[in-house]
């Protein structure tokens, strides 16, 4: 059984790890911006609002990190198993550039959400300890009230939130694209494409 897999050319291990850390980087960062972020508008103080989403973050951040790994580095072993594939199949070579940019876009959009959601908690300790009112409507949205400077990270941090699951989504779809089209219908029809070009 195992080297029937081999000999077709599947790698059924290392594509469950990817897909299942591909997915936990998706529904992490999709379940921080609809759940995380949202629920501390709940509480009654903006600056607990802010603390009670940072610490969440901050647990789930490790967590996160381990699945982009796991979906990096098994993505670069079934890449690197199917070249010849990729580069005789028309089409595929662009699909796998678009895929690994999906990934490095992603990887940057994570890192600058976790650095602009350190930066709102930082800044909002400091208006706390001012004595001024943290008035946001959650850990992401700021309200009229707000201070500029914390507006402005919230504002950030939000972007670069939203862009996670876009780039991670985009990374999942890539590699479904991928996988099917070494169906052999599909393949046969990308050697004809790269053999008799229109």
């Amino acid at each position: 059984m195992t080297e029937s897999w081999k000999a077709d050319g599947a790698h059924p291990v290392a594509q469950s790890v990817h897909d299942l850390g591909s997915a936990l980087w998706f529904g992490g960062a999709v379940m921080g911006v609809a759940g995380v972020n949202k629920s501390g508008a709940d509480l009654s103080q903006g600056i607990d609002r802010i603390r009670v989403a940072n610490s969440a973050w901050s647990r789930f951040g490790p967590v996160e990190w381990a699945g982009i790994l796991a979906a990096v580095l098994t993505g670069s072993r079934l890449t690197a198993a199917d070249a010849p594939r990729i580069a005789a199949q028309k089409g595929m070579g662009s699909l796998s550039a678009a895929k690994t940019a999906a990934i490095a876009l992603g990887i940057a959009s994570t890192a600058w959400a976790t650095y602009t959601g350190g930066k709102v908690g930082k800044v909002a300790e400091e208006v706390a300890r001012r004595g001024d009112d943290v008035a946001v409507k959650d850990a992401s949205v700021p309200t009229a009230q707000t201070p500029p400077e914390l507006a402005k990270w919230q504002g950030r941090q939000r972007v670069a939130q939203y862009l996670v699951p876009v780039f991670a989504g985009a990374n999942i779809a890539f590699s479904s694209y991928l996988s099917q089209s070494f169906r052999p219908s599909a393949t046969a029809k990308g050697f004809l494409g790269r053999l008799l070009p229109a």
